[in-house]
């Protein structure tokens, strides 16, 4: 039997396929994970309410509750939980909604169960930085702004803000290395956790709703600035420095 580096994780598998969640029920136990299956939305509601987890596995096309809404209610309850989509449907509109809804992956069928158990361990060491780096610094103001990372709200020239976990995340990292340049590499491997073979656009979309949440004018951003060729730097206060912009 092998073990896991984060053995008795607590685990919700939402799946109505059962063979295929027979099959992941087994193998995560295998690794030490402790797994409880829900077969359709309705019951991964209620197990959710009731218990705590560390990781939800979420299908997608599942009974009475599809897969995004039991995402977009689980995140609303619990903002730093990990999820990870797992689904036959693969296309673009389908990823996107699934990350817009509070998806942090997104895995297609089939798979193999050594990129499962990658992504597992990814987002679950993910959380934990995620948690320490939240704990030692949980508010941090630039500006107008005011960006609570425990609860992942912000206040923004007066307005109210609910982050996704990826957006609190992006930002504690660039505020983490305030003026250092940090490559969309560097920000895909250590907030997202996968190759940085991946589209940068994946980066870039969400530097994109950084500003349009926090810069005064998000066509010349003095916070979360642009380093030709080279990435992102998070400047804490706006000046005339000769920075691309």
């Amino acid at each position: 039997m092998t073990r896991s580096e984060f053995t008795g994780s607590r685990i919700l598998l939402v799946e109505d396929e059962e063979t295929l969640a027979v099959g992941i029920e087994f193998n995560l136990n295998d690794e030490g994970y402790e797994v409880e299956w829900a077969k359709d939305g309705r019951r991964a509601l209620d197990l959710f309410e009731k218990q705590d987890f560390d990781l939800i596995i979420l299908d997608i096309m599942i009974p009475y509750v599809d897969g995004f809404e039991v995402a977009r209610k689980m995140r609303g309850e619990t903002p730093q939980v990990p999820i990870l989509m797992l689904t036959a449907r693969t296309g673009i509109k389908d990823r996107v909604k699934g990350l817009e809804t509070g998806a942090d992956d997104y895995l297609t069928k089939p798979f193999h169960l050594e990129e499962l158990l990658a992504r597992i361990k990814s987002l679950l060491r993910r959380k934990n930085w995620y948690q320490d780096s939240a704990g030692e610094h949980p508010r941090f103001r630039f500006g107008d702004n005011e960006v609570d990372f425990i609860n992942l709200t912000a206040s923004a020239g007066g307005k109210s803000i609910i982050l996704t976990f990826h957006e609190a995340a992006v930002l504690k990292y660039l505020i983490q290395h305030k003026n250092q340049v940090i490559s969309r590499k560097e920000l895909l491997e250590k907030v997202w956790g996968i190759s940085p073979k991946a589209r940068t656009r994946t980066v870039d979309n969400f530097i994109m709703r950084l500003r349009r949440h926090f810069e005064p004018e998000r066509q010349r951003p003095v916070y979360i600035r642009s380093i030709r060729g080279a990435g992102y730097m998070f400047v804490d206060k706006a000046s005339n420095d000769e920075i691309d912009r």
